[in-house]
């Protein structure tokens, strides 16, 4: 079924954070936009719920209201606990950067990011799940195939450039054989929200680079977290790279369970009647594991390009970040005929965001590789967090905050950093 009202110049599959960032930077444009979303609003996903400044920044450049009034837990900074040391390390104080990140479920937070894409002008789609890419005669994408509604009516949806934001899954790349590459890191988080008064309002995101089982002195695989949302309960969580040796091998439920038990018993988190909902887990796709990013008329967002931070397993802020990239280069590149004009415009888009965060994400490999090994980690805990100079670097490389120019000299040795390495 092809209809008129269907039509758009720019068709966006999945209203995540990514599909949602797109979708409002095109419409303040004035492009026509279609916003495609396989399920409802509102809608859990798995996820830290966590945001660092470079996320908020994010957030004001789409004129959402992040005051504590509108919902918003703050926070100042990330405590970090591991080795036996304690250390609240502040967001640094960047003129590129606001200072201070969030906390927000992202059972409304989508919801949020869907409705300023409304408002700036797209239209919004929901309960249609895309199935496949509509090809022309030279194989180029010209829209989607869907399936509507709780019956799942066929639809055919029509547009001369599609944005893939469908997350991890990568249905409609997958679709065009855009496999993810096995020579990037990849990882698994589980997390699980429980009511906990005694760290819900946390003025610090708090992460535990070591976890131990009740009883025992040997270090579980992966890092964790704990961050509280403000109202009475915590997102809780913990995640493994695939350079971990128990990558793929272990119960990661299990796992968080075995942390969690060795946790102070006032917090309460070691209480299933405390616990709300399961357990759920989700992939990490880091380091631009599924590229190009542009091809035959379709340019991947976030989750589905591969865009988490290798570093800390942060995508949010990246997704938003590529979903305004892509819209500026949409914007150019229909502004020109259909043809090699076109797709010369369209190309850049691979090309920015190698140049943007190619190095950072080759360096963010090394890391990955790294700290997969026991003995590299507990060396890194033992001898860097005692230091809170080191940490506080450590914490813009892993944060990526960083002013590009005029910065202090650890802004000035991470930029030259992540020039001088390869691009990924």
């Amino acid at each position: 079924m092809t209809t008129v009202e269907n039509d758009a110049e720019v068709i966006v599959v999945g209203a995540g954070p990514g599909g949602s960032a797109t979708a409002y930077h095109l419409a303040r444009h004035g492009v026509r936009v279609l916003l495609l979303e396989k399920t409802e609003f509102p809608r859990e996903k798995v996820c830290g719920d966590g945001l660092t400044p470079r996320a908020v920044r994010q957030l004001i450049r789409m004129g959402v209201d992040t005051s504590t009034e509108a919902g918003w837990l703050h926070n100042r900074g990330l405590r970090v606990i591991g080795g036996g040391v304690r250390l609240e390390l502040d967001w640094p104080d960047l003129a590129s950067f606001p200072n201070y990140g969030l906390v927000r479920t992202r059972l409304d937070f989508d919801d949020l990011l869907a409705r300023r894409a409304v408002a700036a002008g797209a239209k919004l789609c929901t309960n249609v799940n895309v199935t496949g890419p509509v090809l022309d005669g030279d194989g180029r994408v010209v829209g989607v195939e869907a399936e509507t509604g709780p019956e799942k009516e066929p639809a055919t949806f029509r547009a001369p450039l599609v944005v893939a934001a469908d997350g991890v899954s990568g249905r409609l790349p997958l679709a065009l054989g855009l496999a993810k590459r096995e020579d990037r890191p990849i990882g698994v988080a589980v997390r699980r929200y429980y009511r906990c008064p005694a760290k819900h309002d946390d003025d610090y995101l708090e992460s535990w680079l070591e976890l131990r089982s009740k009883g025992s002195d040997a270090l579980l695989p992966g890092y964790g977290w704990i961050f509280g949302l403000g109202d009475g309960r915590v997102n809780v969580g913990l995640g493994v790279l695939n350079s971990s040796a128990a990558f793929g091998k272990t119960n990661y439920r299990r796992l968080l369970t075995d942390w969690l038990a060795n946790t102070p018993e006032e917090w309460g988190m070691t209480d299933e009647t405390n616990a709300e909902g399961p357990i759920l887990g989700a992939a990490l796709p880091m380091g631009f594991n599924r590229v190009p990013h542009y091809t035959r008329g379709v340019m991947l967002v976030g989750d589905s390009g591969g865009m988490v931070n290798p570093f800390n397993g942060e995508g949010i802020a990246y997704a938003m970040e590529s979903g305004e990239l892509a819209a500026e280069i949409a914007v150019q590149a229909l502004a020109r005929p259909a043809g090699a004009e076109r797709e010369r415009a369209l190309r850049a888009y691979p090309t920015e965001l190698k140049a943007r965060f190619g190095g950072y994400y080759r360096l963010g490999g090394v890391f990955v590789k790294l700290i997969g090994r026991p003995e590299v980690m507990r060396a890194a805990t033992r001898y860097g967090l005692p230091h809170p100079m080191l940490m506080r670097f450590v914490l813009k490389l892993l944060a990526n905050l960083t002013d590009p120019r005029g910065g202090d000299a650890t802004d000035r040795v991470i930029n030259a950093m992540t020039k001088v390495a390869p691009t990924v």
